[in-house]
């Protein structure tokens, strides 16, 4: 197992440089992070790998690590339920094509808006990202939750788009984190 752990500052024009760190295992144990991030604090963007958890407890020493969830790996779930183009690749190919829902297309079309205003925030300082962030992106975030709630309740609880849904709705605050520090990508 290979572990991988990212420094990059770039994106909120700090002056560190970039960096990361590649240490491996024999497994996939969240001991495994545990050890690796012993004597570190601070925030930590990565997918739910249920390893992290105890990273997050607010009694860890030296300090609780923050966790911020990764867009990309939430909206991917939706994306593919979303995904037009390879349907129809599947299909010219004779092949059966996943179907394709239009409220997934629409989720990621929200999501989307909120990955736009972040392209033009990049390498802003953080007081910066943050300020635009309230103004634009904290708006669209609590529409796009609660339409999420709407719309996952009208679903039956085992359809896909409704588990895709779930798992973004379980984590909304670490999801929503980036609205209340500006160096959170």
């Amino acid at each position: 197992r290979l572990w991988v752990y990212v420094r990059d500052d770039r994106p909120f024009a700090a002056p560190d440089p970039p960096a990361a760190v590649f240490p491996s295992s024999r497994d996939r144990r969240g001991a495994r992070t545990k050890a690796h991030l012993e004597g570190w604090s601070g925030i930590l963007q990565a997918d739910a790998y249920g390893g992290y958890g105890e990273l997050y407890a607010t009694e860890r020493k030296p300090a609780p690590i923050l966790e911020a969830s990764c867009w990309a790996h939430g909206r991917r779930k939706v994306f593919e339920l979303a995904d037009v183009e390879t349907a129809a690749i599947r299909k010219a190919r004779g092949e059966t094509p996943r179907p394709v829902y239009p409220l997934a297309v629409e989720a990621v079309q929200r999501i989307d808006a909120l990955f736009a205003i972040e392209r033009e925030l990049n390498g802003l300082p953080p007081a910066e990202r943050l300020a635009e962030r309230q103004a634009r992106s904290a708006p669209l975030a609590a529409e796009l939750e609660a339409w999420m709630i709407q719309t996952r309740d009208k679903l039956s609880r085992g359809h896909d788009l409704a588990k895709a849904f779930g798992y973004m709705l379980r984590r909304w605050p670490s999801f929503t984190r980036f609205l209340q520090d500006g160096r959170i990508c």
